[in-house]
């Protein structure tokens, strides 16, 4: 969808912004732009729209070089937000979201639709803010309505600068979070300029590390932080890099273990001979549907062998689902101060896959890059850990 083949920008004082920049970003994908202030990573976005015009090289958009394509209507193709808005003061937001259409032409009924719409996607009901004017808004809100305004016109490409750095970082969180929800149904293709690093693992599907003027790598957040390219990159993203692999390491379903399980309506004797067979200290409680209900302790079932595994059975309190990231499993055992979760298959219904334990979630995080880059295979793993444990 974007290519760079050798881009250069050099200015008439001999400043060079960017050297030789030759990458792509595929349709639908995120890529997020990180690094310092000054590395070239802003000039690099504002290339695509031509708002900066390159030195050399070219620069393609769905296959169209755009050094032949007329500014305007090339911006008019492209959704451009950036962090301090830029909302029309005059105008009120459901105006301002239907700002690009209004310049494509559509007719007002239209555009007006496509702005309430778009407002009550990004969480903005259009009765209640349609008709408020910027000042009236948090920081929050304008930015969200900056963000429709950018979708508006349902461009392809979304350039985005720094859009949520003038917020609070209760509220950042907030944004990012509702971004990603949204990017998953609009799937459009993004670049996303950052100077934190925490942003761009938390959002890129791809991340491009700049240096001064170059990028130094360019690849998935899990590679980056498991598998810096250089001393620089390993630096800019921090020593505590292996904790943020914890924010993009996925629950995956070979990372879990399968406990005993019982069912509420089973007899309590069949829970206790269940536990006694396989040497364990608690069962999974399981409805009639395969649906997690909870849990049962081995004491639990020492009471007597009268009556049935729903009278003893205990709530469970937390659970992941399928592809939740380490780090919201690691959060949510430290809460519960539980020594495991577990995990079901929200696309399945809820059905239960089984649980992960603090030495699974280890091994998941040491398979997801090891310390070469390369996959580590779950055999390799558990071989070192269970050397690991007996002190080899």
């Amino acid at each position: 969808m974007i290519r760079f083949e050798h881009v250069t920008k050099r200015y008439a004082d001999g400043t060079t912004a960017v050297d030789g920049l030759s990458f792509e970003v595929a349709e639908g994908e995120l890529v997020t732009l990180v690094g310092p202030s000054g590395c070239g990573k802003t000039t690099t976005m504002k290339m695509v729209n031509r708002l900066i015009e390159p030195t050399e090289g070219r620069i393609f958009l769905d296959g169209d070089d755009i050094s032949a394509i007329d500014p305007v209507q090339l911006r008019r193709r492209i959704g451009y937000v950036i962090q301090q808005v830029g909302l029309f003061p005059h105008k009120t937001v459901l105006e301002n979201t239907a700002t690009v259409p209004h310049l494509l032409g559509w007719k007002r009924q239209k555009g007006r639709a496509r702005a309430a719409e778009l407002l009550d996607l990004v969480g903005l009901d259009p009765s209640v803010y349609g008709d408020r004017y910027p000042e009236q808004l948090s920081g929050g809100q304008r930015q969200r309505v900056g963000v429709a305004r950018a979708l508006a016109a349902d461009p392809p490409v979304l350039l985005m600068d720094e859009p949520f750095g003038a917020v609070d970082p209760v509220v950042r969180e907030h944004l990012q979070n509702e971004f990603l929800k949204l990017q998953e149904q609009v799937r459009k293709t993004v670049l996303f300029v950052t100077h934190d690093i925490e942003e761009a693992v938390r959002l890129g599907d791809r991340i491009a590390v700049y240096g001064q003027g170059s990028i130094e790598q360019f690849d998935t957040p899990a590679t980056v932080l498991g598998a810096p390219a250089n001393a620089y990159v390993a630096d800019f993203v921090g020593a505590d890099r292996g904790l943020k692999r914890l924010s993009v390491t996925p629950v995956e379903e070979s990372d879990l273990d399968r406990p005993p399980v019982v069912h509420l309506d089973d007899p309590l004797s069949t829970a206790t001979e269940r536990l006694r067979a396989e040497g364990a200290r608690w069962a999974v409680v399981l409805d009639g549907d395969e649906h997690l209900h909870g849990w049962i302790a081995a004491d639990d079932t020492r009471t007597g062998s009268k009556g049935t595994v729903r009278d003893h059975a205990r709530r469970m309190e937390a659970w992941l689902p399928l592809g939740a990231p380490l780090k919201q499993a690691f959060a949510t055992m430290l809460q519960h101060d539980a020594g495991w979760i577990a995990v079901i298959d929200e696309a399945g219904e809820g059905r239960f896959l089984g649980v992960l334990t603090p030495a699974r979630l280890h091994e998941a995080l040491r398979r997801s890059v090891g310390a070469d880059g390369r996959a580590v295979p779950r055999a390799e793993v558990e071989v070192e850990s269970v050397a690991g444990a007996a002190g080899l």
